[in-house]
């Protein structure tokens, strides 16, 4: 763990990027702690933009709405729209790949779920399924009509399998889109090249800030790109170890206040 703080010269910040799951919101309670709201509500309250960067779809986002942002970064940087509506970028799934993912369940026993900028379609409810949703407070989505799937618009894929199995399976079936993973149950999957690093870059461009002023939080796999990016990445207590790893910092849990704590660490609340 690096220490880049310095207390006589702090590091200027002007945008400080949150994941969602783990991060701002507990596993445990399925809440956003009291001390993160308020140190949110002080980071803007210093003109200090504050943005969601997340592998949730756009559409998923109510049980954060209470909380005002400036931006949000969804499909893993896949798409980007700032708190008023305006999308800053789209990006989707090679349709190619989409395609061979869902011949390949078809011969091959494997769950999936395709995520679009309107909805969620799965193609069974397994019970490791059902439990991935539960996990993150989401409600089930519905089974596609397998005569009738959108191979053109998905802007995210979740592939369960495990992490063994996921290199051959994306040089083999989804070779133009990559893989990344907060949990061993299933891989996120987004276009080639895209990651939460270039939703950062995208935001900085909209709003004029240098990717030196820039602050990350996060705790799972799909983070990493961002926190290596950010100028200080933080890892919550509650990380990965493999997150921990390449972080800057590392705060406390997020059920400890774990935002709220490196914030005051690093001189901005």
């Amino acid at each position: 763990m690096m220490d880049t703080f310095n207390a006589e010269n702090p590091t200027p910040i002007k945008a400080v990027f949150f994941d969602i799951d783990g991060t701002l919101i507990s596993f445990k309670t399925n809440k956003i702690p009291d001390s993160t709201k308020k140190a949110i509500e002080n980071l803007r309250r210093k003109g200090i933009k504050v943005i969601v960067a997340t592998g949730r779809s756009i559409n998923t986002l109510a049980h954060i709405s209470h909380i005002e942002f400036d931006g949000f970064i969804t499909f893993n940087g896949g798409y980007c729209a700032t708190t008023d509506g305006e999308i800053l970028s789209k990006n989707i799934i090679d349709p190619n790949d989409i395609k061979n993912l869902i011949n390949y369940a078809e011969n091959f026993p494997l769950s999936y779920s395709l995520m679009y900028e309107d909805k969620v379609e799965i193609n069974d409810a397994t019970p490791e399924v059902v439990g991935m949703y539960a996990h993150v407070n989401l409600p089930v989505p519905p089974i596609h009509d397998k005569e009738n799937i959108d191979i053109e618009n998905v802007f995210q894929a979740n592939i369960f399998l495990g992490p063994d199995a996921e290199k051959e399976f994306m040089e083999t079936v989804m070779p133009n889109s990559v893989a990344s993973r907060w949990t061993p149950l299933f891989a996120d999957v987004n276009p080639g090249g895209i990651s939460k690093k270039v939703g950062v870059q995208t935001f900085c461009d909209h709003f004029g800030i240098d990717v030196s002023e820039t602050m990350s939080f996060g705790d799972g796999g799909n983070d990493i790109f961002m926190l290596k990016f950010t100028k200080i990445g933080i890892a919550m207590g509650n990380a990965n170890e493999n997150v921990k790893e390449i972080a800057d910092y590392i705060t406390e849990d997020v059920d400890n206040n774990g935002i709220e704590k490196a914030l005051l660490h690093f001189g901005l609340i």
